[in-house]
């Protein structure tokens, strides 16, 4: 198997998967930086101290729903090679506590790493004002990749 590409303008340039990841994790920080320093600045629920602290926890962020997506996505194998509805039930079910208790976690992980730097106000203690980024975060990632996937 190839794993790498020619970009279609230079055929002298390739991208092997390692290149092809940090293309995909850099673009996804710099989106999650961008959304976390709109909400900083328009949305008074979300407050960040500086650009550098946003930077930070823009790859925190990062890493962790990544962790959670890898995480939820062994779940769900795991319940999807069994056979039978209890399995398919507990599948969603499982998939569901994942991402809602990976809030939770993530929320702790960024108090603890950034404290007062960084703080999402409001409704459950901010819980809310983080979902509703998270959920931001996503859209623009994946508006991103549309956006990149339309121009081949």
């Amino acid at each position: 198997m190839n794993n790498t590409a020619t970009l279609p303008d230079d055929g002298s340039i390739t991208l092997n998967n390692r290149q092809r990841l940090f293309i995909r994790y850099f673009t996804a920080i710099l989106v999650d930086l961008v959304v976390l320093n709109l909400f900083d600045e328009y949305w008074d629920k979300v407050v960040i101290n500086s650009f550098t602290i946003s930077l930070f926890a823009a790859v925190v962020l990062q890493l962790l729903l990544q962790l959670t997506l890898v995480f939820e996505h062994r779940m769900a194998s795991y319940f999807k090679s069994k056979s039978g509805k209890a399995f398919v039930a507990l599948r969603w079910l499982s998939t569901w506590l994942v991402l809602f208790i990976s809030k939770f976690i993530i929320l702790w992980v960024l108090d603890i790493s950034f404290g007062d730097e960084v703080l999402f106000l409001g409704v459950l203690h901010g819980l809310v004002a983080f979902i509703v980024v998270v959920f931001a975060i996503l859209l623009a990632e994946k508006a991103i990749m549309k956006l990149y996937q339309s121009l081949a």
